[in-house]
């Protein structure tokens, strides 16, 4: 029997990245990651005002890139046996479409447009809009935010879309309908060609855009056209139904397999958040809480229907049926800033070597520019190393996580970091340190709500850059949750649960269960919490609530 080759695409915020994988073995024959052109450029993005926008362009030109160079890197005859392929990205990063599904951005009198583009999951532009949507909630017949933690955020589906209709007459007057870049992806390879034909994603739309079988699926006319007469229309433009990612949405388009260079007969699979995808290919289970650690993080589990029952679970990012695993209740939760947290306190000590070093006559160009650079990738390692040198004893700075705002517990955007108990002997590791353990007691706040709402965490599963590459935050973490956390093998998590699904979707698996136990990569590592500093940080954690409470509403 020939190997069975699939490829899982991981679009994340600033990169994609192509994993081939023998889906009878889960090996791993080849990654490639590409970084989007034009947003490493920096275009159409204003972070003073919060506005994160990518052009679908970029996600074509790292498509075709990275499957061609990662197919380039196997044995002859590896593409004659692909057997499936599927994508998972960011989310919700929605994008206004004319009638065919192609987002405004691709046509020519769009093409700079920033509002005609995706809205990346990070853009707070809308927390006006997000605001007018749980006041209209609050007061309607229906909760229409009831399976999404009861609090709607601006980084979600509706708000977005809703403010841009606001701000842009030229999209207003073009739209036809909205896509979540998790479905048009799949829609663009298989050839559709019509927006009514694309096939809706069940995480999408269940954890963002207030879909839900138990009112009909999307929220009502009335309820959108009272929200804002804008939205008229949209509900019947847009989708009934929605699908659970291991079903094929469709074979590769002749186009799209030239482009790739694969066969008309490679099985697409139905689209989903990265997170989602990357907790099953850490293999996720019930009762496991699954840590997708990066410049934010997002927190998943899955629950049987037993377990939830009629149970809502406030405060989260949404429970959805089927949204990680078809057969099980979906749980989202996440920071809005953790790894982006660290970024910024490494930017801030970057001014004298951006704005002074950069100028001096001192060295030559090609020296001073080898010097910046060295010295700013050194930054966080170096203060990693000074700061874990310091006493948990001695951790008296209190800092909140909430610099990018708050996803979990009780979406609020409007929320400002702080920092506290500086004094003139306050270092930058010290800094630092108060920092690293605000990110850990945002995570204990996620998981202390979990468990009061009833859901039961017996395992903490970490994935992605940071788990994999800084002992001292993953320690930190494991302390001040007081739990043992495993850190997934695979730095490519997100990558290997898309490979899985495409497994399923192409019939090697019956269900995606099979395709975790034959394909997971297992762990790495595990960290233990150290008892002692556990009760430490027990104790520094309700200074944490405190100064929550005075600066914001934890």
């Amino acid at each position: 029997m020939k190997d069975q080759i699939v490829i899982g695409l991981d679009y994340g915020s600033d990169s994609a990245r192509a994993l081939i994988v023998n889906a009878n073995t889960g090996s791993v024959l080849a990654s490639s990651v590409k970084y989007y052109p034009r947003w490493t450029e920096g275009k159409y993005c204003d972070p003073v005002i919060n506005q994160y926008r990518q052009h679908p362009q970029d996600y074509i030109d790292v498509l075709e890139a990275t499957v061609k160079d990662a197919l380039a890197q196997c044995p002859a005859g590896t593409a004659e046996n692909v057997v499936g392929i599927a994508f998972d990205t960011t989310g919700s990063t929605p994008a206004f479409t004319d009638e065919t599904g192609t987002p405004l951005a691709m046509l020519p009198e769009f093409a700079e447009n920033p509002n005609a583009m995706f809205v990346l999951w990070k853009d707070h532009t809308a927390i006006k809009e997000a605001a007018e949507v749980n006041d209209l909630c609050a007061k309607w017949e229906i909760d229409y935010t009831a399976y999404e933690g009861g609090i709607y955020s601006s980084e979600w589906f509706w708000a977005k879309a809703l403010h841009v209709l606001r701000q842009d007459k030229a999209v207003r007057e073009q739209a036809y309908s909205i896509i979540e870049y998790c479905e048009w992806l799949p829609a663009l390879i298989t050839g559709v060609t019509k927006s009514s034909d694309v096939v809706r994603s069940r995480c999408a739309c269940g954890h963002k855009a207030m879909w839900h079988e138990k009112w009909g699926g999307l929220p009502s006319e009335k309820f959108l056209t009272t929200l804002d007469p804008l939205l008229a229309g949209y509900r019947d433009r847009l989708f009934e139904k929605t699908e659970t990612a291991d079903k094929p949405v469709g074979t590769l388009s002749k186009e799209w397999a030239d482009r790739l260079g694969l066969s008309t007969k490679v099985v697409v699979a139905g689209g989903a958040f990265d997170c989602h995808m990357g907790a099953v290919g850490a293999a996720v289970s019930p009762h496991s809480f699954v840590r997708v650690i990066g410049t934010s993080t997002c927190d998943i589990m899955v629950a049987s229907y037993e377990e939830i029952g009629d149970n809502l679970i406030k405060g989260i990012c949404g429970q959805v049926d089927g949204s990680v695993i078809p057969g099980m209740v979906g749980l989202e939760a996440g920071q809005s800033g953790f790894g982006d947290i660290y970024a910024w306190f490494k930017h801030v000590l970057e001014f004298p070597l951006k704005n002074i070093l950069s100028k001096t006559s001192l060295i030559d160009e090609a020296t001073k520019a080898k010097l910046i650079a060295e010295t700013t990738d050194q930054i966080i390692p170096a203060l990693s190393v000074e700061a874990e040198k310091i006493p948990v004893s001695e951790s008296t700075i209190i800092a909140t996580d909430w610099m990018n705002g708050r996803r979990t517990p009780d979406a609020n955007q409007m929320l400002k970091g702080s920092i506290a108990g500086l004094t003139l002997g306050s270092s930058a590791p010290r800094i630092f340190r108060a920092l690293v353990e605000a990110t850990a007691f945002g995570s204990k706040a996620i998981v202390d709500r979990f468990r009061n709402e009833g859901v039961r965490i017996d395992t903490v599963i970490g994935i992605g850059g940071i788990a994999l590459k800084s002992p001292f935050v993953m320690q930190t973490l494991s302390d001040v949750l007081n739990m043992p956390i495993k850190v997934c093998k695979t730095d490519q998590a997100c990558a290997l649960g898309a490979a899985m699904f495409a497994a399923t979707a192409a019939g090697v698996y019956k269900k995606v269960e099979d395709a975790q136990d034959a394909m997971n990569s297992g762990f790495a590592k595990e960290y233990t919490p150290n008892k002692e500093n556990a009760k430490v940080y027990q104790e520094i954690y309700d200074k944490y609530v405190v100064l929550g409470q005075s600066t914001g509403l934890l």
